[in-house]
């Protein structure tokens, strides 16, 4: 099992934030479902992600990959992409 946490700002490319595999991505997958932060589903992302430096951002050839993940994570909450509202991120976690 793994895990990865990105993070949106609207201003920049999304970073990977944090990562963990085993029984630690378990920890983080169910300390950001206490915390309400959705939850998203892909082995092969998570695999390549997870190959990333942390704080690194996502490279272009992520991009559609990671903004279905960004919209999927605004749609859960009833948020807005930045561009239409004022200074609020996106965070999101992917295994």
């Amino acid at each position: 099992m793994r895990a990865v946490a990105l993070k949106y700002d609207g201003k920049s490319a999304p970073k990977v934030t944090a990562k963990a595999e085993d029984s630690v991505a378990a920890d983080m997958l169910a300390l950001a479902h206490a915390h309400g932060i959705p939850i998203h589903k892909d082995a092969a992302l998570s695999a390549t992600l997870s190959q990333m430096a942390l704080d690194a951002e996502v490279p272009m050839a992520l991009y559609v990959a990671v903004a279905e993940i960004i919209a999927f994570a605004y749609k859960l909450r009833g948020m807005q992409p930045p561009e239409r509202q004022s200074s609020r991120s996106g965070q999101t976690i992917n295994q």
